[in-house]
């Protein structure tokens, strides 16, 4: 097999060096939104040298089974309605662990500083001197809608996406959100954690002036083999979502992008092929 790019055109440098998780640091990593494939090179690699792994609810089981065999795995999830740890004390136990002498690897669903207090972590450990990275991983809001086969930017729909948390620790939708703003100034929003208010968004996106023909996706359980798409409009989405009751963690995908995945549905179409034995 020939290339049609000439050999000097490929650069000559050595081979690829990632840093090392050294002991008494703590790698705030990304785990993506699901999938393990997603997984950046220095999150495997965070996970393969990492002494103890502190993990959040919303991290794929089979993505834990990449940590080192002799890792101490430590749960720190919160879940809305349920016991869970603090946040302050999330902080405070990768600081104690650190100034152990352990690898630390904080494993967070999507990326560490979307929508996941990352950068509160981030913020506890420089004011405690305690040497840390970032590990930037996919945000459900990118790999979730590119699985679900909705583009989060098409030149024919949209030339801005904004994203929204749906869901204050107090549990209610931000009361700060300015709708009329959002309605009038994006054509794509992507609302993290909105499934449970998700009549009060139709809701107030009508409100400011949003159609109510406009194409709404609820992406569930998003690259993951329980994965389910909902297609409804702003008008009926309250009423779908509550026939449908769609499964968390979910995004509440609004714009013209929701249109193409009647034609790209990519993740669908390959588990059907697998299904029928089509695979190539």
């Amino acid at each position: 097999m020939t290339s049609d790019f000439p050999h000097s055109a490929v650069p000559a440098h050595g081979p690829v060096t990632l840093p090392d998780l050294e002991p008494g640091w703590v790698w705030l990593v990304g785990a993506g939104p699901g999938d393990p494939g997603l997984l950046t090179l220095l999150a495997v690699r965070a996970l393969a040298q990492a002494d103890v792994v502190v993990y959040d609810a919303l991290v794929d089981r089979r993505i834990l089974s990449l940590a080192h065999a002799r890792a101490d795995l430590v749960f720190a999830g919160k879940r809305g309605g349920r016991p869970s740890a603090s946040q302050a004390d999330i902080s405070a136990n990768l600081v104690a662990l650190a100034r152990r002498g352990l690898r630390v690897a904080r494993l967070k669903g999507g990326d560490p500083c979307m929508f996941g207090r990352g950068g509160e972590e981030a913020l506890a450990l420089a004011r405690a001197r305690v040497p840390f990275r970032i590990v930037p991983g996919v945000t459900a809001g990118i790999g979730g809608l590119a699985y679900a086969g909705i583009p989060a930017t098409h030149r024919d729909a949209n030339t801005a996406i904004t994203f929204v948390t749906g869901h204050t620790i107090g549990g209610d939708v931000p009361g700060d959100l300015d709708w009329a703003a959002l309605a009038r100034g994006s054509p794509a929003l992507v609302f993290y954690m909105g499934l449970g208010h998700i009549g009060r968004i139709a809701g107030a996106l009508t409100a400011a002036g949003r159609p109510g023909t406009e194409p709404v996706a609820v992406i569930s359980r998003a690259t993951t083999p329980e994965q389910t798409v909902l297609v409804t409009t702003l008008a009926e989405a309250e009423a779908a979502v509550a026939a449908a009751r769609p499964r968390t963690p979910a995004l509440v995908v609004v714009g013209a992008i929701v249109r193409f995945r009647e034609e790209i549905a990519w993740f669908e179409r390959i588990a059907t092929m697998a299904e029928t034995g089509e695979m190539p």
